[in-house]
């Protein structure tokens, strides 16, 4: 039984048809194209993503009477290392409101290499939970260090509170559309890079171009 015209598949007529349509467009089309969904991404991210606001609050070693002032900045190191732990975390999560777990994702803690003073800062969708999860954290860190100042010999103050931020430190989306536009950009040119060339191999028709053959030597000297 002979299968019918219309039961034949057209995909490779399709593909001739993509590949024509698709060379007859300038070699750098993947440039635009993907700086413009790049920028779409990015506007996108902006406008559907949350806002997110952070406050940081600020904490000191303080040597004690007869202690070595450089003592207060090795255990400023060690304090700083140790407010993102589980105890301490463990004691923040009440006064935050938060729990220890999402807690542990919101808390961010900086030190100097040249000042005994942590910032400890909280991030947070809502601007007052962001600034009470820096606080808490605060001064679960003042509590816990202040227990052993006695055998450390550095005891932590309350150098700064966080306060409630009044502007997010997320993206805006005219910001997040740049960016998104030039990693777009950026990806259009690797695209450009590692794409194989053209070739005349198909005509404008969508037919493949016929083999040339060589002529034989004789008969380009008769003619």
């Amino acid at each position: 039984m002979t299968e019918s015209p219309a039961q034949k598949p057209a995909a490779p007529g399709r593909f001739r048809l993509l590949l024509t349509r698709t060379s007859r467009l300038p070699v750098w089309w993947p440039l635009p194209l993907c700086a413009l969904l790049g920028t779409v991404c990015g506007v996108s991210y902006g406008l559907l993503k949350a806002p997110e606001y952070a406050a940081t609050s600020y904490v000191v070693a303080v040597p004690a009477k007869d202690s070595d002032p450089a003592a207060a900045l090795g255990f400023a190191q060690a304090y700083g290392r140790i407010a993102t732990s589980d105890s301490t975390l463990s004691y923040a999560r009440v006064a935050a409101g938060v729990p220890a777990r999402e807690l542990r994702t919101r808390v961010e803690t900086e030190t100097s290499p040249d000042s005994p003073m942590i910032a400890i800062t909280g991030t947070s969708s809502r601007p007052a939970e962001a600034a009470d999860i820096a606080n808490a954290v605060a001064d679960a860190v003042f509590v816990s260090s202040n227990q052993v100042s006695k055998d450390t010999g550095v005891s932590l103050t309350l150098f700064s509170q966080a306060i409630t931020p009044d502007e997010p430190v997320s993206l805006p989306a005219a910001l997040s559309a740049a960016v998104g536009g030039c990693a777009g950009g950026l990806l259009g040119g690797l695209v450009l890079l590692v794409r194989p060339r053209r070739t005349n191999d198909v005509t404008p028709g969508g037919v493949p171009a016929p083999a040339r053959h060589p002529e034989p030597a004789g008969e380009r000297e008769l003619v």
